[in-house]
């Protein structure tokens, strides 16, 4: 604990000052800092605005009201020099996956995967769930990301499903994961505290093991609601080979007076898909809004750029960067504009083919480029008008004497809230050791408090400002609301049923009698 408190002291004295125009009292700052994040995420869910509209404006509304002045500018450019290297990541895996799929890597992938699930919709989101549980083991958020997206999105685009419920339920089971002891929050919360990372996990393992059943029964509801959806897919629009079969690929929404048969969806990057055969253009305004602007398009089976001689190539190159991505020796983004580069190179040799691909995922890349770069804005104002420090004084001088007992359990339900508005340090750096000092004195051991804290991290992975959920999203072109109001309940219904059965095996106390 006092090594928790002296790093603590020592972040505080390097942290950059800024020329504010006032510092408005703590509780003022507290009411700032709930305020503005219940304003973004209601203007987001209720697509009153883009989340990149909001990430901007919002936080530059609440800071000048939080006094910061014309120190606003030099707070929210710190904060985007630390988001650079993100934004670059995500920019050229963006770009490579796009160029990969275009190119068709994945679709004998698609058909094999296809042929062990079936046509059943219910079996592809199941699927999609184990083998994102599967590749969460690594602790790692963006890899699970890249490779459940790369290898789930094209099948979910093929039969016509809501690529919203891919980020849901890949966003839910990396987030139930999160707690293995090589992932950051584990090690987090055992650096903070001064205990063993397997002291905290293995006696939540049955509280992971419930977990995961629950998030696995979420899992296999949306593919129900899916298959009622869609109804069982015909077979014949995954290679054509029916009579009607193209016309019946394409979906409903997209057929129209003029559809004439043969007609056929081509997916672009940036929302819009090409009907060819008299229907014209659709928009992402055509689609249910109450769904991804994805929702209902498909890949062209037949797309032009497909380069069918170039698999093994493509399948090497692949493997290549994904190995470089699980052994972290060089840094990711530069990995993937390598990636990038040689893909761009070797599939489309002449110069304005090359040029066409990379128009043609500029609006993906665009708009997640954007969101993360305008998520410096938040996380700039948070920080730099101290914010952050005053929401975690005040939830720990909040609570009344008389819930001391009481504190484990209250410490699992507050990192539902917490660690979703701000970063795993701030809370398990700044606001457990506090928590923990504080429960000492009702006998209540800092392991057991840090059993508590990790419970939240199925909300936690969902936040807009983990750099992982936005990679998500954006290789899925989901909008972030579409995937929070999707999946919010149903991570904060898993951390509560994760706290319960660690409270019922004993590994996190209810109370403690005095």
């Amino acid at each position: 604990m006092p090594t928790a408190l002296a790093g603590l002291l020592i972040a505080a004295e390097d942290k950059p000052s800024y020329d504010v125009a006032f510092v408005p009292p703590e509780w003022v700052l507290v009411l700032l800092g709930f305020g503005m994040v219940l304003v973004f995420m209601t203007l987001i869910m209720t697509k009153r605005l883009t989340p990149m509209v909001a990430l901007i404006l919002v936080p530059t509304a609440f800071g000048l009201f939080a006094g910061a002045g014309l120190g606003l500018g030099d707070m929210i450019l710190d904060s985007i020099g630390k988001m650079a290297p993100t934004a670059a990541l995500l920019m050229f895996a963006i770009m490579f996956f796009g160029i990969m799929i275009d190119v068709g890597l994945f679709d004998p992938l698609i058909r094999v995967i296809t042929r062990v699930l079936g046509d059943d919709p219910a079996k592809v989101v199941l699927g999609t769930a184990l083998l994102a549980a599967a590749v969460s083991l690594d602790g790692d958020g963006s890899t699970t990301f890249i490779i459940t997206t790369s290898a789930m999105l094209p099948i979910y685009l093929r039969l016509g499903m809501s690529p919203v419920v891919l980020t849901c339920v890949a966003g839910l089971m990396n987030g139930t994961l999160n707690i293995v002891p090589w992932g950051g929050p584990t090690v987090r919360a055992a650096t903070a505290l001064g205990v063993q990372p397997t002291d905290i996990f293995v006696p939540m393992l049955p509280a992971l093991g419930v977990g995961l059943v629950v998030a696995l029964g979420f899992a296999w509801m949306l593919g129900l609601q899916e298959r009622r959806r869609l109804g069982r897919i015909d077979t014949s629009r995954l290679d054509g080979s029916a009579e009607g079969g193209a016309l019946a690929s394409v979906p409903k929404i997209f057929r129209g007076a003029a559809a004439k048969p043969g007609a056929r969806a081509e997916l672009h990057t940036g929302n819009v898909v090409t009907v060819s055969g008299g229907h014209g253009s659709v928009t992402a305004t055509a689609v249910d809004p109450a769904d991804t602007a994805m929702a209902d398009t498909m890949l062209d089976p037949a797309r032009t750029t497909l380069r069918p001689r170039l698999i093994w190539f493509n399948l090497a190159l692949t493997v290549a960067v994904m190995v470089l991505l699980v052994l972290d020796i060089m840094p990711l983004p530069y990995v993937f504009m390598v990636g990038s580069a040689v893909a761009l190179l070797v599939n489309f040799r002449r110069l304005k083919e090359q040029a066409a691909e990379i128009v043609a995922h500029a609006p993906s890349i665009v708009g997640v480029v954007s969101m993360v770069i305008a998520a410096g804005v938040l996380v700039g104002v948070l920080t730099g008008t101290g914010m952050v420090d005053a929401m975690a004084a005040w939830i720990t001088n909040v609570l009344p004497p008389a819930l001391g007992p009481f504190l484990a359990p209250i410490t699992g339900i507050l990192s539902i809230p917490f660690t979703f508005f701000m970063s795993n340090d701030a809370f398990y750096f700044g606001i457990l050791p506090v928590l923990s000092q504080s429960a000492a004195h009702f006998g209540i051991d800092p392991v057991e408090m840090a059993r508590a804290s990790v419970t939240g991290q199925p909300v936690h992975l969902q936040s807009p400002l983990v750099p992982a959920i936005l990679l998500l999203v954006s290789l899925a072109s989901v909008n972030l609301g579409d995937h929070h109001r999707k999946v919010l309940w149903r991570a904060v219904i898993v951390s509560l049923v994760m706290l319960g059965v660690a409270m019922l095996t004993g590994a996190v106390p209810l109370f403690v009698a005095q």
